[in-house]
């Protein structure tokens, strides 16, 4: 692990993750949905739906010496708390082959946290930008990122 990107990032040991399944899986989280299956247990939001934009894993080799990193992006209008760690922790048991693809969009649609995979650790989350004057013509120029 390199030790400079330690407390940015979720190390997962061998064996290596199904890249491929894994964004299968992160492709059902895309479009408008109740996330409540996503969020904590102490959410406070009035409402659990919300619009996912954008829901891939890419390899950056380029930010690390040994090894890959792979970066989970999501966009959307909003999130709700611990979110996005749940979809991660969710989308890891795909990689580690523990369930298929399909399974997310079964999470999802139970709106059961109980249904969904463990939550991912804070230090593998990091906000890279917030546009609060979002609209539909900005979609894609700049849009709301977790």
């Amino acid at each position: 692990m390199d030790p400079i990107l330690r407390g940015f990032t979720w190390h997962i040991p061998s064996p290596a993750l199904d890249v491929s399944a894994m964004n299968e899986a992160a492709a059902f989280v895309r479009g408008r949905h109740d996330f409540s299956a996503f969020q904590a247990a102490e959410n406070d939001a009035h409402s659990a739906e919300r619009t996912v934009f954008t829901s891939v894993l890419t390899f950056e080799p380029h930010l690390m010496q040994s090894g890959r990193l792979l970066t989970y992006a999501i966009s959307g209008d909003g999130f709700l708390r611990h979110m996005v760690r749940s979809i991660v922790g969710t989308l890891v048991e795909v990689g580690r082959g523990r369930q298929r693809s399909s399974w997310v969009g079964e999470v999802l649609a139970s709106r059961d946290r109980g249904r969904a995979g463990r939550t991912a650790p804070a230090e593998g989350l990091c906000l890279m930008s917030v546009d609060y004057d979002y609209n539909e013509n900005s979609l894609g120029k700049n849009p709301h990122v977790a």
